[in-house]
């Protein structure tokens, strides 16, 4: 039997919305036409947010519960009336990228699967100069809400003594985002380069709440993602229905309505209605670019105090006068060593390290560094369910020690291979008295995203 088909019209112009009826979320019953429709109802808003900029179609062709893919070169048989522009990523290769503008363009991607919008902080007609600074609030496991509208507080304040006006919105997921639009005066690097004076200036002001740390072993409270302003980040835009079995929102808000605010109210189902009766709160964002001056001022003044440049996403390249870029459990202590003996230093440390894993009769996955900090490492999956069964598997084998274990302790790192993303699970032993904690053992699940792609 032929896939059914339904052609709405939209903007002027007719969009086809393949298999209509396909449920999206199964929790909640919503199809496929319910996604496109809702994004109609919320058009004027999620086009301020994603309209005339690069995007990244991350699709969800089998639904919220399934494993999205992400592409960025725009389908070939994209209709005629559908812009693009070519990119040139950190990597050196190009995409040529699908820009919508219009609410059938909004329609259009919706219906290829993409359930959130990932557009770049930049406009099609300068990819050189972001018009955003992003601040993404991710807190680590076991952080309430509460403590996440304590550091958006802060972030807000920090903004406003830097003289920009902030935006903030719910992520759709655990955290939140606060959005500042700029001039079109700064490259990337230069934004990225505020974004870290702000995230430590928040760290400054929270220090018990807030942290600036990249490696997620040093984390605690709210990360505050500087990195989301490298080149070739996104994030989901706002009114983006987020991959949640509830189809939750990453909603706008006013100001005053953080303090007391509830992301679960943020809905597929509510948003509209919302957006009928107040409005967009982000609709004067547009209108509020400011300078970065002040926070750049800000970078100076830490580099000045010998604090180093932190660090990048694992696919860039090393920067000038970054810190190493390297996990702090597999830092080599520098001991007394001379710069003349520093290699067979690190080399004997390295047979030593060995030496104890084979005393110990550990047997850590092929091919992967020990850490010298007791941090082990549980699955490498291609799905985050299958990771999260795989550590479900090594908590049976071992419930002394997973109950010693805090929310902070279980690192699950989402990693984007090549045209999807893929699931990392490590546990920090920290509360676990050494003699007691279980060794590094073949992985539950030990899957290679690079073999999978084919390279």
């Amino acid at each position: 039997m032929a896939e059914r088909k339904e052609t709405i019209e939209v903007a002027g112009r007719a969009v086809t919305v393949s298999n209509p009826d396909k449920v999206y979320f199964p929790r909640t019953g919503h199809t496929k036409l319910d996604l496109v429709r809702y994004y109609l109802s919320v058009a004027d808003g999620a086009l301020r947010g994603a309209a005339g900029r690069p995007m990244v179609l991350k699709r969800f062709v089998h639904g919220a519960e399934g494993e999205a893919f992400f592409q960025k070169r725009a389908p070939a048989n994209r209709p005629a009336w559908l812009d693009s522009v070519v990119l040139s990523f950190p990597s050196g290769r190009t995409a040529e990228e699908i820009v919508i503008s219009d609410a059938a363009g909004l329609a259009w991607v919706v219906n290829l699967g993409c359930i959130d919008l990932n557009p770049h902080p930049i406009r099609a007609d300068d990819l050189e100069h972001p018009d955003e600074l992003r601040v993404d609030l991710d807190p680590v496991p076991g952080v309430g809400w509460p403590q996440i509208i304590s550091v958006a507080l802060v972030a807000r304040d920090v903004l406003a003594d830097a003289g920009l006006t902030s935006w903030p919105k719910t992520s759709g997921s655990r955290g939140m985002h606060v959005y500042a639009r700029i001039e079109r005066r700064w490259t990337f690097t230069q934004v990225r380069r505020a974004a870290v004076a702000l995230a430590r200036e928040i760290e400054r002001r929270a220090p018990g709440e807030a942290t600036s740390r990249w490696w997620k072993e040093e984390r605690h409270g709210v990360f505050v993602d500087y990195n989301q302003n490298a080149k070739d980040r996104t994030v989901a835009s706002a009114y983006s229905v987020r991959p949640s079995p509830d189809a939750r929102v990453s909603a706008p808000l006013r100001w005053e309505e953080v303090p007391d605010c509830d992301p679960a109210a943020f809905t597929i189902d509510t948003v509209p209605q919302r957006y009928e009766e107040i409005g967009d709160p982000a609709a004067g964002i547009d209108a509020a670019a400011g300078s970065l001056d002040r926070l750049l001022d800000l970078a100076a003044a830490d580099e000045a105090a010998g604090l180093p440049d932190a660090p990048w996403p694992p696919h860039f390249q090393k920067q000038a006068g970054e810190q190493p870029r390297v996990q702090p459990s597999k830092r080599r202590s520098p001991g007394g060593a001379s710069s003349a003996g520093a290699a067979d230093a690190r080399a004997a440390d390295a047979r030593a390290a060995d030496a104890r894993a084979a005393d110990a009769g550990s047997s850590g996955p092929a091919g992967r560094r020990r850490s010298t900090m007791p941090l082990i490492e549980i699955a490498r999956a291609a799905t985050k369910a299958d990771a999260l069964a795989g550590l479900d598997r090594w908590k049976q084998r071992h419930p002394d020690a997973a109950a010693l274990l805090e929310p902070a302790d279980i690192l699950v790192d989402s990693m984007r291979g090549r045209s999807s993303t893929w699931t990392r699970i490590r546990l920090n032993l920290r509360n676990i008295p050494a003699a007691d904690r279980p060794r590094q053992e073949p992985l539950e699940v030990d899957y290679d995203p690079w073999r999978a792609a084919g390279s």
